[in-house]
């Protein structure tokens, strides 16, 4: 059951990102007021998270591309060895927003961003949907290990056997 979901959420994150990148790229050619303070803007980041580490360099798409590959391994066995399905969502969601970041990395040397949020001149960095599912990956994760945290064990519930 669990590796059915992480498998579900891995493929699910990984079409919804790669398929809203491509609409963007093939239907966006100038900023499009969605609501007060959001529009769709397309844009590229050649770096990580809010440009970090932008670079020119021809081999910057694959160094970057080569750490997010780390990550996923890393994130794959914490999801493997993790016993709870709302961990399994969360590290599922984390590797799938990461595998979209890196296909589109490899496949344009930049990360399609188009989603702006602002509050008068002062906008967020655009971002795409992969980071959202990231986001949302890390928020599941967290409330994991709080709810954990807040379980008390069999261990502390059980009297003891020796008697002062």
């Amino acid at each position: 059951m669990r590796i059915a979901l992480a498998i579900a959420v891995v493929f699910s994150t990984l079409t919804i990102d790669l398929s809203s990148k491509w609409l963007i790229e093939a239907n966006v050619t100038h900023v499009i007021p969605v609501m007060p303070s959001f529009n769709i803007t397309l844009g590229y980041n050649r770096g990580v998270s809010f440009g970090l580490l932008n670079s020119d360099s021809p081999y910057a798409p694959y160094a970057l591309a080569a750490f997010a590959l780390i990550v996923v391994i890393i994130f794959s066995v914490a999801l493997w060895r993790s016993d709870s399905l709302l961990q399994t969502a969360g590290f599922a969601a984390i590797i799938g927003g990461a595998l979209g970041n890196v296909v589109d990395r490899l496949g344009d040397g930049a990360v399609t961003d188009f989603l702006d949020f602002y509050i008068g001149q002062y906008h967020w960095p655009t971002f795409n949907l992969a980071d959202t599912f990231i986001f949302c990956g890390v928020i599941l994760l967290l409330i994991s290990y709080a709810r954990a945290e807040a379980t008390p064990s069999l261990e502390s519930e059980q009297p003891s056997s020796r008697e002062p």
